[in-house]
């Protein structure tokens, strides 16, 4: 079987875990602290990410996506410390504005997905986060501290992630959007 996740480190910190396989190509991001880890999008979910991330830190792992779209929290679901921007709340409980059937269909389109993976089992994920988040609001995962930028996007809760001290600039829509000054 092909591997599902790519990684890439970008310090000795920081690290792109992609998956390739699939049309949106999803970049998920791992930020290691002192105390915690975030990981920056999950993912479709079609594979285990934790199982990836469990590699590369030993630190509880607190999740946030950019937005509340099947290609950046599918691998919620294996996290159980998530955080979500205010303005998506109601996503993660229902009030999605795409069909179950909608969602499928942009899961697997134009993907080479994994042997045995069944669409009709996929599930978008649903739940309460750990802390909501607003417009500024610090992360700090021990001696690293990621600060929250509400932006235009195409969600309403859409955030990007500066971490001044490593002039790093998450938005999360393509690979090295991780942009540094």
């Amino acid at each position: 079987m092909k591997n599902w996740f790519t990684v890439e480190q970008i310090d000795k910190d920081t690290y792109i875990i992609s998956e390739y396989w699939h049309c949106e190509e999803t970049h998920c991001y791992l930020f290691k602290g002192e105390r915690y880890s975030l990981l920056i999008d999950t993912g479709l979910g079609i594979e285990n990410i934790q199982e990836q991330v469990a590699k590369l830190t030993d630190k509880p792992v607190i999740t946030v996506a950019i937005h509340i779209h099947w290609a950046h929290i599918g691998g919620h679901k294996y996290f159980p410390n998530f955080y979500a921007h205010e303005e998506e709340i109601n996503w993660l409980n229902g009030e999605f504005p795409f069909t179950m059937e909608q969602i499928k269909n942009f899961a697997i389109e134009d993907c080479d997905l994994p042997e045995g993976f069944d669409v009709n089992n996929y599930q978008f994920f649903q739940g309460i986060p750990t802390k909501v988040l607003k417009d500024q609001d610090i992360i700090n995962i021990g001696g690293r501290k990621i600060q929250v930028l509400h932006t235009l996007g195409h969600s309403p809760g859409h955030m990007c992630f500066y971490e001044e001290n490593r002039e790093y600039l998450f938005n999360g829509e393509r690979k090295y959007e991780l942009y540094r000054h």
